[in-house]
């Protein structure tokens, strides 16, 4: 079962929903982010998994894998969104786009 999310135009697709937790991130449907929540380390990577790391956090419980309540999904993802639109428009910048 799949799940999305939008998030400042991006559709996040909840890939695993525990141990770890993931999504895909898409703009207007090319991938534009791999999120990982595993052994209490949350991190995003630009484009995709192999890609630059955009967006850290660490938990204080080091077994987390899942985000534990609404709040906390909403509060990081949220700043995920933020940092993978910032880095479209530095790449955009970059391109002469």
């Amino acid at each position: 079962m799949e799940e999305f999310s939008i998030y400042n135009g991006l559709v996040f697709e909840q890939t695993c929903f525990a141990c770890p937790e993931q999504y895909d991130v898409y703009k207007d449907d090319a991938i534009a982010g791999y999120i990982r929540l595993r052994w209490g380390h949350l991190r995003c990577d630009f484009p995709d998994v192999d890609g630059e790391t955009i967006y850290e956090h660490y938990f204080d419980n080091g077994m987390q894998g899942m985000f534990w309540d609404e709040e906390s999904r909403e509060l990081h993802l949220t700043a995920i969104s933020n940092a993978i639109n910032d880095k479209l428009k530095e790449e955009n910048v970059l391109q002469g786009n």
